[in-house]
């Protein structure tokens, strides 16, 4: 699993700090300073930002709500299923909570969590906890509530209110808004433990849960997967990276991804290099990713999806989908049809061939 340090969040998490900010009396502008997050992020809903970027509107968020009792927590419960994309709609589906839970884990920089999580089994409990050491001192406690706000949140939801807590656990004292924290999870946490965890019974965690689809586990499984390579964020190559799966998309040239980095062309060409990549490899290598994704999960044309990765014409696509891939798209996509979404029926050509222009 790549580290959350390096991984960048999908912009729709801070929407959620923002608006809840708002409700609070608290401005956009007041979540954003310093944060270098335009207003045009801000309405991407493809929009991806640094977790630097992310923390310091925690820290904006912090200040401005110094006397808020149970910030960290109330902001927890912000957050659904739905928040989270392809994430969490890979809980939704998973089998049981255990499988839900171990998916959540192996994918848990598409999250928002900053704590380290794990799981564990104890007097015929399952259980998750959640290690707060990683997070700086400052904010440590508020992203800890946070964090654990949000997984019951999304427990409740993936069991759809049929599964209770049976045990919750917390270091330190317990806090002025205590109440609170037991009347959401139904159950008073044992305070001054040695962990933070919540508890649910084993027979429970292994339940099937009512969202269960065999169908879309793998297929949702091999997203997360996907995304999470996309928003490896380490050195200038994951930075190139992110801007052109940002908002200058994957027609950007070097010029223009260099001028949005601050660099000369010749000096980003360079320190590629010496990160042993190149802008070249980076925008081919997500051209095909995406190529693949669009061709095994959708009907879109050639011709769109050509112009969609940045080619001047179908041509010139399938060449460099060939020296991909070995064949053409046509053949790529008759080959792996298991997840298309939609299959529109397409009248066969006389030589048989079901998609015009694909060889």
């Amino acid at each position: 699993m790549l580290k959350q340090e390096s991984t960048l969040h999908p912009i729709a998490i801070s929407q959620v700090m923002i608006n809840f900010a708002a409700s609070l009396g608290v401005g956009a502008d007041t979540c954003l300073h310093g944060t270098a997050i335009t207003p045009d992020t801000l309405f991407d809903g493809e929009a991806l930002i640094a977790r630097e970027q992310e923390m310091r509107l925690i820290e904006n968020l912090i200040q401005a709500l110094p006397d808020t009792p149970a910030l960290g927590f109330k902001l927890g419960l912000q957050y659904n299923v739905a928040t989270f994309g392809v994430w969490g709609f890979a809980l939704r589906t998973s089998r049981s909570l255990r499988d839900a839970a171990n998916t959540a884990l192996r994918y848990l920089p598409l999250s928002t969590a900053y704590c380290r999580m794990y799981t564990f089994e104890e007097n015929g409990c399952f259980g998750i906890g959640l290690d707060p050491e990683p997070i700086p001192p400052h904010l440590r406690q508020f992203l800890l509530e946070r964090d654990l706000a949000t997984g019951v949140n999304l427990l409740k939801e993936l069991s759809l209110s049929g599964l209770s807590i049976c045990a919750a656990e917390f270091q330190g004292p317990a806090p002025d808004y205590a109440k609170l924290i037991a009347d959401t999870m139904g159950v008073t946490p044992r305070f001054n433990s040695d962990r933070n965890a919540i508890l649910v019974s084993a027979d429970a965690a292994d339940q099937p849960l009512p969202t269960f689809s065999s169908r879309l586990v793998r297929m949702l499984d091999d997203q997360c997967r996907f995304q999470l390579e996309q928003r490896q964020t380490s050195g200038l190559a994951g930075q190139v990276r992110q801007q052109v799966l940002g908002s200058l998309g994957l027609v950007a040239t070097l010029d223009e991804v260099a001028n949005h980095l601050a660099l000369s062309p010749r000096t980003l060409r360079r320190k590629l290099e010496q990160e042993g990549a190149s802008f070249r490899a980076i925008v081919e290598e997500e051209r095909r990713q995406a190529a693949t994704q669009i061709l095994s999960g959708s009907d879109m044309k050639l011709d769109e999806l050509a112009i969609h990765l940045g080619y001047t014409d179908t041509a010139s696509f399938t060449r460099a989908f060939r020296r991909w891939m070995g064949q053409s798209p046509g053949e790529y996509r008759r080959q792996n049809p298991q997840v298309r979404s939609s299959s529109r029926p397409q009248a066969p050509r006389a030589d048989g061939d079901t998609d015009p222009a694909s060889d």
